[in-house]
């Protein structure tokens, strides 16, 4: 079951994403990357590690906007 939540905070993650890939709306990535960090620690706790993979992804795809933006755009 935590699994489940896990995936689904990491899409709804990830849908919520899509709009921070327009220039200077980059700055919604400072509280996805968090929120995408907490999906997979509800994944650690589950038996199956699929929805944490899928968090972790979305996090670092999050990072990665964060750090090719300068932190802001």
């Amino acid at each position: 079951m935590l699994n489940i939540l896990s995936g689904f905070i990491g899409l709804v993650t990830l849908i919520i994403m899509i709009p921070a890939v327009i220039p200077l709306l980059g700055a919604l990535n400072w509280i996805l990357v968090p929120l995408a960090l907490f999906g997979a620690l509800v994944g650690m706790v589950s038996s199956k590690n699929g929805g944490r993979n899928f968090c972790l992804i979305v996090a670092a795809f999050g990072a990665l906007r964060l750090f090719l933006g300068g932190g802001i755009f």
